[in-house]
């Protein structure tokens, strides 16, 4: 069982409040991912959970059991560091057991784990070899089959793939996900990477100065934002928010057109993801605007255009476009995909 709740948890640091009254929820064999900017507390209640960290207010439940006074070593999880911390002297084999070595453990027992860990991370034609002889992916491996030999509640991951170049980034990422296919246990993992959040978790945690912004499986973030905080952090390019007006039902763009807008009375800004916009005639649209810049992909070209008192709007579009910088063109908003926002931020349709 790996079923972890945290009760009105804060964090003080002085007269500094840098979690403040989290409340969550996190199942048996669920991932759950947090995410924020730098500086939101996400890393700080990760390491509270684990125990690294003295939790000033609220608790911390693990399977049902109040764990918020214990020390790491009695909570029975597992954590995952950004750094690797193996020890360069000791083989694979002698890094991964080296934590059931210490606590005395049977030889045949460490060694049956051992390989089990090996196997699953497919590291076993590397045991005998030393950290220096093996690439970044493969040592986060080790760090990852170190905890796996523990057999723990629940794993914690510490932005462990930060450290790697790209191509390593995506290996890794997928064998974290058949990890956890394979072993069903808990996963908490913090990352700044958006595209480890969505494509990892079961749900987020979007973290925004110690709060929870929202919390939602990828879909339910990406789709239907409860603020504007998350409409803009969530997804790369990031969400197109423009100012408008709604008045009896409909919507206004600044020096544009506008249409149906029933829900949102009241609401000053407007969202739109930039693969929910068209591009159609000038005059055709929503508005109109001059292309600024084009930014070639490969199956995708993000155009950023221009469109005067509104601002510049980024538009994902097919990768044959041959649209070039300084043509005019128009936007037309998918009717479906909009979103609209308070003046304190709060979705309203």
């Amino acid at each position: 069982m790996g079923a972890i709740e945290l009760k009105s948890v804060e964090k003080w640091f002085g007269e500094v409040q840098v979690i403040k009254g989290v409340d969550l929820a996190i199942g048996d064999g669920e991932f759950v991912i947090f995410v924020g900017p730098s500086g939101c507390g996400k890393s700080t209640l990760l390491r509270m959970i684990a125990g690294l960290e003295e939790t000033s207010r609220g608790e911390i439940l693990i399977d049902g059991r109040n764990a918020t006074a214990e020390p790491p070593s009695k909570r029975g999880l597992a954590m995952v560091f950004q750094s690797y911390a193996l020890y360069p002297h000791m083989s694979v084999a002698e890094n991964m057991g080296f934590s059931l070595k210490t606590a005395g453990a049977p030889k045949p027992e460490i060694e049956a784990k051992v390989s089990e860990a090996a196997r699953v991370l497919r590291l076993e034609p590397y045991l005998e070899r030393r950290p220096k002889d093996l690439s970044g992916g493969q040592r986060q491996r080790v760090a990852i089959g170190r905890s796996i030999v523990r057999d723990p509640t629940a794993f914690l991951f510490d932005e462990p793939l930060s450290n790697l170049d790209a191509a390593l980034r995506v290996e890794m990422r997928y064998e974290i996900a058949k990890l956890h296919q394979h072993l069903s246990s808990t996963m908490i993992y913090v990352t700044h990477d958006q595209v480890e959040a969505m494509t990892l978790a079961d749900r987020i945690v979007v973290l925004d100065f110690g709060t929870i912004a929202q919390v939602g499986t990828p879909r339910e973030l990406y789709e239907n934002p409860a603020n504007l905080f998350v409409a803009e952090f969530i997804g790369s390019p990031k969400m197109n928010i423009l100012p408008c007006t709604v008045n009896g039902g409909e919507y206004q763009l600044a020096g544009g057109r506008g249409g149906p807008a029933p829900g949102a009375e009241g609401a000053v800004k407007l969202g739109i993801r930039p693969e929910a916009i068209e591009i159609c005639g000038q005059g055709e649209g929503d508005l109109d605007g001059v292309v600024d810049l084009v930014e070639y992909l490969g199956a995708d070209v993000f155009l950023i255009v221009d469109c005067g008192p509104v601002g510049k709007v980024t538009v994902r579009v097919d990768g044959e476009s041959t649209l070039r910088m300084g043509e005019t063109v128009g936007l037309r908003f998918a009717a479906r995909r909009l979103h609209f926002f308070d003046e304190g931020g709060r979705a309203l349709m």
